[in-house]
């Protein structure tokens, strides 16, 4: 009786599969530096509206900016995190190939 192998001993991304793996990259790079500018601008935004708000006494709008400071902090890092983390699996994928 031939042994059954249900697991496979190697799995290995098929990026021949994709047209082109540089071409992949670009356009994870394009999209993720949307993504990051887009954190930046929220940024600036809020660091103006938390100034704004506070020099007015209105600190309920304050706390607000602040709290749209810190998510717009936590999501460029989350950005940039996943920029590296795309190119890293990127650079893996192409050593098996």
């Amino acid at each position: 009786m031939a042994s059954l192998r249900l697991v496979p001993s190697r799995v290995y991304p098929d990026l021949g599969a994709v047209a082109d793996a540089s071409e992949l990259r670009r356009v994870v790079g394009a999209l993720l530096t949307y993504g990051l500018l887009t954190s930046v601008l929220m940024l600036i935004v809020c660091a103006a509206a938390w100034a704004i708000a506070s020099s007015r006494g209105s600190w309920h709008a304050a706390d607000k900016a602040k709290t749209g400071l810190v998510v717009s902090l936590a999501g460029a890092v989350l950005v940039g995190g996943a920029l590296a983390w795309a190119n890293w699996l990127i650079g893996i994928g192409n050593q098996f190939q």
